[in-house]
C-alpha cells in the first residue's frame, strides 16, 4: 500500500441503538445482522431504508468507533442516528486515498466514479490509470498532505480516507468544509479474508451489497479450496522473508498477514514465533544465523535478478537458498507509471496470494498453475 507501499491504510464496529418518540408514532430500529464476518475492522447492519456502517481500529490501538449512516433515496432515519455522519446512496463520485481500495471499485463495475487520488504514479490498474490519462482522476498530492482546494472543487459524495495515527488534520479540515469523509482500515486486519472482505464496505456505498457479497464469496471459496490442497503437502519447507536496506534487515512479524499465509501454505516461516502486523529490525548476522539453511527466500521486491542481489550484497550468496536459486520477487508486475500491482491488489485477492505460495513451496500440488504475483529471480 502506499500509503500504500508503506501501506500503510482505515474506520469500525459496534453501536448501541435507542428508539425515541415522534409526534406521530413511536420510532424503532429493529436488530439487524451484521453482515461482516471475517474482517474485525468494521460491520454493516441493513434496516429498511439504510444502513449503519462502524469502522472500529483505522490504525493500531485506536479507542473510537466511527458510525456513518448510509441512506437510501426513500429512506427515513431515525432521530437517533441523525448526529452521525450520513451519506446518500448509491454515491455517483468518489476521492480514496490508498491503491488498496482500488480493486473494490474496479470489482464492482464503478472505477468510473473515482475522481481524485494522492500520487497517481502508484496506480497499477490499467482501466484507472486511463482515466486519469484522460483527466478524469484528478492528483491530489500527498496522502498526509492532500490538495484540499482540488477536493473541495472537485466535490465528491464521499472522500475514503485512512490514518496511522489519529492526527489527520487535512481530513479534519475537509469535513469542516462540509464534505463527507469515511475511514477505511483494510491495512489494519490481521487475516487475509479480513482485509478482503472490505469490499462489501464499498459495496454498501454503492448500493451494491449483493454484488460485493457474491465476489467476496467466490475469493473466500476459493482460498479455502487452495488451504485443503496446501494440507496435502507432505513436507514443510523454511522460508526467509526480506532484505537489507541500508544496515538493517526487515522483515514480516510472524502474526502479520502474509506470515499467517505462508504457514497456511504450510510453509515455516523462520520468524513465525513473533507477533505483530509490522516488520522486524535485525542485524544480517542475527538473519544470517537463522536462515544461511533455508529452502525458500521470498525478498522483498527491491531486486529483479539475483545478480543485482548480490551487487548489492555479496552477502547474499552465502544462503543456501540463493546458491540454489530459490529466491521470489513479487515486483515484477508493474502499472506503466512504476506502482507495483501486488502493494494495490492482493490484499483484496489473497485467493491468488495464497495459490502463489503453495506453487513456490509444493509446485507438485498445482500442476499448470503459473504463479500470478511472484517470479523466481533469475
Amino acid at each position: 500500500m502506499k500509503s500504500i507501499l508503506s501501506k500503510i491504510a482505515l474506520p469500525f464496529i459496534f453501536l448501541i441503538v435507542c428508539g425515541c418518540k415522534s409526534d406521530t408514532k413511536p420510532e424503532t430500529v429493529t436488530s439487524s445482522e451484521n453482515t461482516v464476518y471475517h474482517a474485525k475492522g468494521f460491520s454493516i447492519y441493513n434496516y429498511d431504508g439504510y444502513s449503519i456502517v462502524t469502522v472500529k481500529n483505522p490504525w493500531p490501538k485506536a479507542t473510537k468507533t466511527y458510525t456513518y449512516i448510509l441512506k437510501e433515496k426513500d429512506g427515513i432515519i431515525p432521530d437517533s442516528l441523525k448526529q452521525n455522519l450520513i451519506i446518500p446512496i448509491p454515491i455517483q463520485t468518489i476521492v480514496v486515498t490508498s491503491t488498496t481500495h482500488i480493486p473494490s471499485l474496479e470489482m464492482l463495475n464503478e472505477e468510473n466514479s473515482l475522481i481524485g487520488f494522492p500520487h497517481c504514479d502508484y496506480i497499477s490498474s490499467e482501466k484507472v490509470r486511463a482515466r486519469i490519462d484522460a483527466g478524469k482522476v484528478k492528483e491530489l498530492g500527498n496522502n498526509q498532505d492532500l490538495n484540499t482546494e482540488v477536493i473541495i472543487d472537485l466535490q465528491p459524495n464521499v472522500i475514503i480516507g485512512y490514518g496511522i495515527d489519529n492526527k489527520n488534520p487535512t481530513l479534519d479540515n475537509l469535513q469542516k468544509s462540509g464534505l463527507k469523509v469515511m475511514l477505511n482500515g483494510d491495512w489494519n486486519e490481521e487475516t487475509a479474508l479480513g482485509k478482503a472482505e472490505w469490499v462489501k464496505f464499498f459495496g454498501a456505498l454503492y448500493g451494491k451489497q449483493k454484488q460485493a457479497e457474491a465476489l467476496f464469496t467466490k475469493i473466500e471459496k476459493d482460498y479455502q479450496k487452495t488451504l485443503k490442497i496446501a494440507r496435502l503437502s507432505k513436507t514443510t519447507p523454511t522460508i526467509l522473508a526480506g532484505d537489507m536496506f541500508e544496515d538493517r534487515w526487515y522483515l514480516p512479524k510472524g502474526t502479520s498477514w502474509g506470515s499467517l499465509l505462508m504457514k497456511q501454505a504450510n510453509g515455516n516461516y523462520l520468524w513465525a514465533e513473533t507477533t505483530g502486523t509490522g516488520s522486524l529490525s535485525l542485524s544480517f548476522e542475527t538473519v544470517f544465523e537463522k536462515a544461511k539453511t533455508a529452502d525458500i527466500w521470498i525478498t522483498s521486491g527491491q531486486f529483479l535478478s539475483l545478480k543485482e542481489m548480490t551487487d548489492m550484497n555479496p552477502h547474499y550468496a552465502k544462503f543456501d537458498a540463493y546458491a540454489n536459486k530459490n529466491v521470489y520477487t513479487f515486483t515484477r508486475k508493474k502499472g506503466k507509471t512504476g506502482g507495483i500491482l501486488y502493494y494495490e491488489l492482493a490484499p483484496n485477492r489473497p485467493d491468488l496470494v495464497l495459490k502463489d505460495l503453495v506453487k513456490i513451496l509444493h509446485p507438485e500440488l498445482l500442476n499448470g498453475y503459473e504463479p500470478f504475483f511472484f517470479e523466481k529471480l533469475k
